[in-house]
C-alpha cells in the first residue's frame, strides 16, 4: 500500500513539474500572446463605426494593427490613426482607409494610385530604389506638410530597412491628383498612376492629410511579402 501511494506521488510530482516546464516554454508562451492579439484584433475590427464606408479586408487589417503597436511601442509613431493602403485590390476601388483607433472610427475610404511601373490595374511588383516609378510597401510614419507643384502634399517616412526606407530621399509623398478619379476611370477604364507616390483624388486631398500627419502609421500592403517579419527601423 506504501508502494502504491509512493508511486502515485511520484506521477503527481512529475506531472506537475511537466506541466510546469510546458507552461513556462517561449513558444508557448508567444502562442498565448499572438492568440490575444488576434482576438483583440478580431475584436477591434468587428466593432469598428464604418460610417457608412466599405471595410478593409479582416486580414489586412491585423496586419496593420500588429504593425502600429509596434510602432507605437517603439515611440516611432505619435498617433493613434491608422492609414491602410491594400494593393491587393484593384485600382479602380477605393483600397485606401484612413482609421481613429481612439473612437474606432473609419474617416475616409479613398482611391489611391500606384506608381506607374508597379502595374496597371492591379500593383504587383514594388520597389526601394530611387527612379523606379514603383511604390514601396510597408509601414510609414507620416511626417510634415509642404505645398509643392501638387499642392498640399504630406512627407513620408518609411521604417522598414531595404523595403520603403528611401521613401523620403525618392520624394515618395502623399499628394492630390487629378489622374485619381472615377471620371479618370470611366475613360480610361483604369485609374491613373503615380511615380510611386500614393496619390489621392485632389478633393480629398486636404481632409486626408490633415486627419493623418505629424507621425501617424500608414501601411502599404500587398500579399506577396507573405509573413515575413516587419524589418522595422529602430
Amino acid at each position: 500500500m506504501i508502494y502504491k501511494i509512493f508511486t502515485l506521488l511520484t506521477f503527481f510530482l512529475i506531472s506537475t513539474t511537466s506541466n510546469e516546464i510546458r507552461n513556462t516554454d517561449p513558444k508557448l508562451i508567444a502562442s498565448n500572446a499572438k492568440s490575444a492579439f488576434e482576438m483583440k484584433a478580431e475584436s477591434i475590427y468587428n466593432n469598428l463605426h464604418s460610417n457608412n464606408l466599405a471595410m478593409p479586408k479582416s486580414d489586412c487589417f491585423k496586419k496593420a494593427l500588429e504593425g502600429f503597436y509596434l510602432l507605437k511601442e517603439k515611440g516611432l509613431i505619435k498617433r493613434d490613426i491608422l492609414t491602410l493602403v491594400d494593393f491587393s485590390l484593384s485600382a479602380n476601388t477605393k483600397r485606401m482607409w484612413v482609421i481613429d483607433l481612439a473612437s474606432n472610427t473609419i474617416l475616409f475610404n479613398s482611391l489611391v494610385a500606384h506608381g506607374r511601373n508597379t502595374g496597371n490595374e492591379f500593383a504587383d511588383t514594388f520597389s526601394n530604389t530611387a527612379d523606379s516609378f514603383k511604390s514601396s510597401l510597408g509601414f510609414y510614419a507620416t511626417g510634415e506638410t509642404y505645398n509643392g507643384k501638387h499642392g498640399m502634399s504630406l512627407k513620408l517616412d518609411g521604417l522598414e530597412k531595404g523595403v520603403n526606407d528611401h521613401a523620403r530621399s525618392r520624394g515618395v509623398v502623399v499628394h492630390g491628383a487629378d489622374y485619381v478619379s472615377e471620371s479618370f476611370i470611366n475613360a480610361h477604364h483604369r485609374l491613373g498612376r503615380s511615380q510611386g507616390c500614393p496619390a489621392l483624388p485632389i478633393e480629398l486631398t486636404a481632409g486626408i492629410i490633415n486627419a493623418i500627419k505629424d507621425k501617424s502609421c500608414l501601411f502599404i500592403y500587398h500579399p506577396s511579402r507573405g509573413k515575413k517579419d516587419f524589418g522595422l527601423l529602430s
